[in-house]
């Protein structure tokens, strides 16, 4: 088994932003695709509240289009840097963690 050292990088935001006429999850996913990242995945919390202090809970149809989403990708520390560059330059405002992480594939090509 073959291990590499990067970074978690995840940034928050609520499912229903937009960016340049793109869900923003769906705009970061689609940057990072065009950078070359491997992959990354969105996840969509079933509650959770921000700096504003405002909780947001799953019930059913009332907030549809209103809880947070978590977009994660493993990577490099450049292309951590490279994403986040995009991210900027665009003029996004985004909130992030980047996380210290092993990774690797387990019995993989």
């Amino acid at each position: 088994m073959q291990q590499q050292e990067g970074l978690c990088l995840s940034f928050y935001v609520h499912e229903n932003r937009r960016h340049q006429h793109r869900l923003v999850y769906e705009w970061l996913l689609e940057q990072a695709e065009g950078l070359g990242i491997h992959g990354g995945s969105a996840l969509r919390a079933i509650a959770g509240f921000g700096r504003h202090g405002v909780l947001h809970e799953d019930h059913f149809f009332e907030l549809a289009g209103d809880l947070p989403v978590v977009v994660k990708f493993v990577v490099s520390a450049e292309e951590a840097d490279q994403l986040m560059a995009l991210a900027q330059q665009s003029g996004l405002s985004l909130f992030f963690t980047k996380t210290p992480v092993q990774f690797g594939i387990i019995n993989g090509v």
